[in-house]
């Protein structure tokens, strides 16, 4: 029986989620396993991988054959290259401590990569969202901008509508006592224009 370490599809549509699981290469993909390993969702960035380490390790050493992206995975998480370390111990190039050395360095480094994206994409999405707002801002601005030219232009228009009522007021209550109206300036100036 050939086994294999692949992903099983969970999840729904547009949004995947996947279970790392050991299965016989005949299975169906989403169908019988041996065993669940470890889960994986490429949604986030970067992507979430809880792996069991020793039972993949384990898997792996008993000559179970990785998909392509499972070899991925276990190479990034460290499947591999501890792999790697204790065959170099059973050859003896070198002894478990100096192999468990390497590999807690090896660790090390990964988390430093690890957290350094995390605060680059952390930093990016907070410079993303701070251009957002500031353009947002501009926008309501130039629309309060806008209103309070109409509100200005609207006051003008009705302080002119209430002199121009108050002038005929003025004239309809001269006319009704009998007296000549007086004339405007402009109308003034409108005799002299004609003459």
């Amino acid at each position: 029986m050939s086994v294999k370490m692949r992903l099983s599809r969970h999840g729904k549509k547009g949004q995947p989620f996947y279970h790392i699981v050991i299965a016989d290469s005949r299975a169906p993909r989403d169908g019988r396993f041996i065993e669940k390993i470890g889960t994986y969702n490429p949604l986030t960035n970067p992507a979430v991988i809880d792996l069991d380490f020793e039972t993949a390790l384990e898997w792996y050493q008993k000559g179970a054959q990785p998909t392509d992206t499972v070899r991925a995975i276990l190479s990034y998480k460290g499947v591999l290259y501890r792999n790697h370390l204790l065959g170099g111990v059973k050859k003896g190039a070198f002894s478990q401590e100096e192999a468990d050395v390497k590999f807690k360095k090896w660790l090390e480094e990964k988390e430093a990569k690890i957290n350094a994206h995390k605060s680059e994409v952390d930093e990016s999405e907070r410079k993303i969202l701070k251009d957002r707002l500031d353009a947002e801002k501009e926008v309501n601005e130039a629309r309060m901008a806008e209103i309070k030219k109409r509100r200005a232009e609207e006051l003008k228009a009705q302080e002119e509508a209430a002199i121009a009522a108050a002038k005929e007021a003025a004239a309809a209550e001269a006319e009704a006592k009998g007296e000549a109206p007086q004339e405007t300036e402009e109308q003034a100036e409108e005799a002299a224009k004609e003459e």
